[in-house]
């Protein structure tokens, strides 16, 4: 009984190794089925990448698939990017396929584009690609832009005369101003603003007809990409046209309101007048007023002068006798109702 009781307990050590070891295994085999597919494929890519390193990608929360195809890109273009450089910028919340292309793209062209400045500029929300591929292949921008609502960028030359130009502008990407510089947005103001200026000094709008190019010349030269993240290849005038007499409409819509303005005057005048014709007929029954109340006291006047003697009954009569030979003598002198 004690040789079987020794066997027992000699086969529990055996048992349990066995489990660990079958566990071991079983780990190695999902370690392996989960990431042997992407260590096989960059090894056999030349660009390896250890099972501890994907394990930790995997920890991070790590798109491990993305971090390895971008470097087995990069290897097999000639580049040397390492995997933590990928990875940093992909926690940093970087396109990471978008740049390694771009690098790509930029090795290609021969242009000067480093790891660390294409990942500031696609953390700086630009489209690093898309602005490498516009360095190499330049891209035309019209102006005015058609998606903001306008067709023409309208102006008025110094005759009066109102012109609708359309400007295709070709630019190119400039890499090295790219971060701080200013989008299209930009350019297509200062170049809609360079053909109103020029319009605006010509002399006649024939003149400007008859050489469109010289709107494009002028502008050219006023440098008009500085701070920008392009540089201007070519202003080219697609389309120009004549629109409205502009100095014909501002010189009626002045005469108008000079009219107005005359009327408004001539108006404030009248009234005026009308104000001071009534002053002074208010004026006049003042006087009259007055005139009456002087004759109302003529007869106490009379009456005072009979008291003091001053005045004699015969002199009163000889005031009578004037006053009816004035009155008649008036009577006289109007004409008829039958002869007027």
């Amino acid at each position: 009984m004690f040789a079987n009781f020794i066997a027992v307990n000699s086969g529990v050590p055996v048992l349990v190794g066995i489990l660990i070891a079958g566990f071991i295994a079983f780990v190695l085999l999902l370690i392996f089925l989960n990431f042997g597919g992407l260590w096989l494929r960059a090894k056999l890519a030349g660009a390896a990448v250890s099972f501890s390193e994907l394990i930790g990608m995997w920890l991070r929360k790590v798109d491990m698939r993305t971090i390895v195809d971008s470097r087995i890109t990069a290897i097999q273009a000639g580049l040397n990017v390492t995997r933590r450089d990928l990875e940093s910028h992909y926690l940093a919340g970087g396109r990471v396929p978008n740049v390694v292309r771009a690098l790509i793209a930029a090795n290609r062209a021969n242009i000067d584009l480093s790891l660390k400045v294409a990942t500031a500029i696609d953390l700086a929300g630009r489209d690093i690609l898309d602005a490498v591929q516009t360095s190499v292949n330049p891209k035309v921008i019209d102006c005015p832009d058609p998606r903001k609502g306008r067709e023409t960028v309208d102006a008025v030359a110094q005759d009066g005369i109102q012109l609708k130009a359309k400007a295709r502008v070709t630019v190119r990407t400039n890499i090295q101003r790219l971060i701080g510089g200013a989008t299209e947005e930009t350019i297509i103001a200062r170049v809609g603003e360079g053909i109103v200026t020029t319009i605006g000094s010509a002399t006649t709008h024939k003149s400007v007809l008859e050489n469109p190019d010289n709107i494009s010349k002028q502008v050219l030269t006023k440098g008009l990409d500085a701070g920008t993240a392009f540089e201007i290849l070519s202003i080219d005038i697609a389309d120009i046209d004549v629109g409205d007499n502009i100095g014909a409409k501002l010189q009626a819509d002045q005469a108008k309101a000079d009219l107005v303005r005359a009327q408004a005057e001539a108006e404030k005048r009248r009234a005026m007048a009308v104000a001071r014709e009534q002053e002074m007929k208010a004026l006049v029954q003042e006087n009259r007023a007055k005139v009456v109340l002087a004759e109302a006291e003529v007869p106490l006047a009379m009456a005072e002068a009979f008291r003091k003697g001053n005045l004699g009954i015969m002199d009163y009569y000889k005031m009578k006798n004037i006053i009816a030979d004035t009155t008649m003598r008036d009577s006289l002198a109007k004409p008829k109702k039958g002869d007027e």
